[in-house]
């Protein structure tokens, strides 16, 4: 490394933030860019750890350790100290395709497991992998690049999430006619309306990239569901490959009385309504609105946190998230030792939001719905809770147990569920044939990507289930590579 004391010279620093009262009036992206000088001395923070776990990308105890897609992390950080930009982008981009989007929503389990987070804070790889994308935009170092010879093999990518986006962008580079498929009114999938606009600008971030793919020659075919708006069978006879990359886009239900009342919503309605509504400049009212409401989130990971940023915004009246599980301990627990992700206690922005406004953390620890009682026009207007205590059963699973005594009614005129998604959706798959496994997903070998279907892919959350976009990138990388591979009988792509 270029500093071999840097990481004992200079201290973890972070790019302030907008104040939250300031940043809920609006919803522009909320982190300010930090000065050149400090970048380059968090760059050299970076050290000569002999092995960097930090680019490792596997799981550990089910959940990311080091970057999925293999970050050169160390070599784009010490390029960074010395003031070379444009070679620290040049590394970047030869694992990542859209570190645009990963430096602003990737959770960075890289940090998790940086070495010299084992008894000092971590180096901050996320901010500079962001930093590093940046100044390639700022630059005009990032442009369109058309492959230069054709292969004439036409391929179909279902989908224009993260997985489906990298697939795209591989399979373009290696020479072959890509078309997507996205049945939204815009390209993206989870990037575009599943996260909120104040974390990934659309206009500035997201669909600059897609204007960058369609000049490479990538073809987006919108409003277009495969399976019912295209026939499953004539992706088959217009392509000589396909990937499926629907992410998985079914979520989970809470089937408790009252479920059926009017403002009971999945969050992904909430959000895709709200974004959506955003960049149609808020010309119609066809969103949900939180305003001047009391709001229950229902669930505890990164969607509740974004609909309790969205509510903040709509000028909600008051805000509780319910969380079933345990509060996270500040520190790391025995049993989550380095470089496994640390399980610990933090504010994410939408918390730090609402305690702003509210005077406190929003989250209830140990507590889940019971009931969703309703007025006398059908409409949601409180929720019941109850405390849980985590007990193993007679096979040894932990099952949460309700807690006699604990009752409370919670006022709503708003209930977002946001405990996660059970799978793909599956009209399209069973259109195809495609295996399933025994968690709905489509059937395909990690690292092959084939499915019982000659000639069709899958990769990324349809595959996988549930995931990171740091992985949805990894998974549509590989598949991009062995889509090429089945196309010419061998593949260049990494």
């Amino acid at each position: 490394m270029g500093n071999p004391r840097g990481f004992l010279d200079y201290r973890r620093e972070l790019p302030a933030d907008r104040p939250p009262i300031e940043r809920v009036a609006d919803w522009k992206e909320f982190h300010f860019h930090m000065e050149e000088k400090k970048l380059r001395e968090q760059g050299a923070r970076c050290m000569d750890c002999g092995i960097p776990f930090c680019h490792t990308g596997t799981l550990l105890s089910g959940m990311a350790s080091g970057c999925p897609i293999h970050n050169l992390i160390p070599e784009w950080n010490d390029l960074v100290y010395r003031g070379l930009w444009k070679e620290a982008l040049e590394r970047l981009q030869k694992t990542n395709n859209f570190p645009d989007f990963t430096g602003r929503v990737c959770p960075a389990p890289c940090e998790g497991s940086c070495v010299l987070g084992i008894n000092n804070p971590p180096v901050t790889i996320k901010n500079l992998e962001c930093a590093i994308a940046d100044h390639g935009w700022e630059n005009g170092w990032i442009v369109a690049e058309p492959p230069k010879v054709r292969t004439g093999k036409k391929v179909a990518v279902v989908g224009s999430g993260p997985a489906g986006l990298c697939a795209a962008a591989q399979l373009n580079k290696a020479g072959h006619l890509v078309t997507v498929f996205e049945r939204a009114d815009r390209p993206g999938g989870l990037l575009m309306y599943g996260i909120p606009n104040m974390k990934l600008d659309k206009e500035q971030v997201v669909l600059r990239r897609i204007k960058q793919m369609e000049a490479e020659g990538i073809k987006f075919v919108c409003h277009t569901e495969v399976g019912r708006h295209y026939p499953a069978e004539k992706l088959l006879q217009e392509f000589d490959a396909a990937i499926l990359a629907t992410g998985a886009t079914q979520p989970r239900d809470l089937p408790v009385p009252g479920r059926e009342l009017k403002g009971v919503c999945f969050a992904m309605d909430f959000l895709t309504a709200n974004t959506r509504s955003i960049l149609d400049g808020r010309k119609n009212g066809n969103f949900i609105s939180a305003t001047g409401k009391d709001v229950v989130v229902i669930g505890g990971g990164d969607t509740g946190t974004d609909c309790v940023g969205t509510a903040l915004r709509h000028g909600c009246r008051s805000l509780v998230q319910v969380e079933i599980l345990p509060p996270p301990p500040p520190e790391r627990a025995p049993d989550n030792p380095w470089p496994e992700w640390p399980k610990v206690y933090r504010l994410d922005y939408g918390q730090e939001e609402a305690a702003a406004k509210f005077g406190a953390d929003p989250r209830v620890y140990l507590t889940t719905a019971t009931k969703f009682e309703g007025d006398p026009h059908g409409h949601v207007k409180a929720v019941h809770t109850v405390q849980v205590q985590w007990e193993r059963n007679a096979q040894g699973q932990f099952i949460p147990r309700n807690v006699p005594g604990t009752e409370k009614v919670l006022p709503a005129q708003l209930v977002l569920l946001a405990m996660g998604f059970l799978g793909p959706e599956q009209p399209l798959l069973a259109a195809l044939g495609i295996e399933r496994d025994a968690r709905s997903n489509a059937r395909a070998e990690f690292e092959k990507y084939t499915t019982n279907l000659k000639g069709v892919f899958a990769c990324g959350d349809c595959r996988r289930g549930q995931s990171l976009v740091v992985w949805a990138f990894n998974e549509g990388r590989g598949a991009a590579r062995e889509c090429d591979r089945y196309l010419t009988g061998q593949t260049d792509l990494p």
